[in-house]
């Protein structure tokens, strides 16, 4: 069999969402693919600083994180790149115009800067451990870089923020838009030009909508059966659920092992 490249999301493809942890089967999986000389890496939107954690408590060597923005390989962090400025100094601009509240991520950690308390009155505070930075005369356009964006603005009033689509962004909270790296598809290409890969050998497991633009149809694709509907119509196979050995099943039906 020749070699194949895996790279697998964590949440809901790998984790059991309920608990957080990995699937003990899909643990299994990945160990047999790595026996049977195959590549296999995390590729996850987490930001590094996160998806490090993860990465060094189960012993991968290998993860694409920050939404295909940051590489290791080997346990190494060879990138970890910023969204692009311009583009996110514009949105920012536009989103204080329009009246919202935005806080902003200049490196890649739990801190956030702001020049006011606007985001926190209009929808509280964000749906994890944050470090709130607030000064009065904080501008991002007096800074080197802007790695997240998370503005305050209703689902229901997206479309004022007429830049929105100029940059990835993503709503996990129902009280915020989140603007991050949506290019999981990049690191992947950019991880087989480190270790020597070519895109017709990659095979990709996800579960959700951040997983779509690492659904190209370059890779062969699987979903997880816990998926969303939009992956699984883009997906070349839909496996069962994680948690009913989804994983598993799907490589030892492929023949991978």
């Amino acid at each position: 069999m020749s070699k194949k490249y895996f790279f697998f999301d964590i949440d809901g493809t790998l984790t059991d969402r309920s608990t957080g942890e990995i699937v003990p089967s899909a643990r299994k999986a990945l160990q047999k693919l790595q026996e049977a000389g195959h590549f296999v890496s995390l590729a996850t939107g987490r930001a590094a600083y996160k998806a490090e954690k993860f990465r060094a408590k189960h012993d991968f060597p290998n993860m694409v994180c920050n939404g295909g923005h940051g590489i290791y390989l080997d346990g190494e962090l060879k990138e970890n790149r910023p969204i692009d400025y311009e583009k996110a100094l514009a949105v920012y601009r536009q989103a204080i115009e329009l009246g919202y509240g935005v806080y902003v991520a200049l490196d890649d950690s739990e801190k956030v800067y702001a020049n006011s308390f606007l985001f926190h009155e209009q929808v509280g505070l964000r749906k994890e451990p944050t470090v709130y930075i607030i000064d009065e005369n904080f501008d991002p356009a007096n800074c080197d870089a802007i790695y997240k964006l998370y503005i305050s603005i209703p689902e229901a009033e997206e479309e004022k923020l007429t830049l929105k689509d100029t940059l990835g962004h993503l709503r996990f909270a129902k009280d915020y838009l989140m603007f991050q790296p949506d290019e999981k598809k990049e690191g992947i290409l950019r991880m087989l030009s480190y270790v020597g890969g070519r895109p017709e050998d990659v095979v990709v497991f996800g579960d959700d909508y951040n997983d779509l633009d690492m659904f190209d149809d370059t890779f062969y694709k699987v979903a997880m059966g816990n998926g969303c509907d939009a992956l699984k119509a883009k997906a070349d196979y839909v496996a069962a659920a994680n948690v009913e050995d989804g994983i598993y099943k799907a490589c030892e039906e492929h023949g991978w092992f």
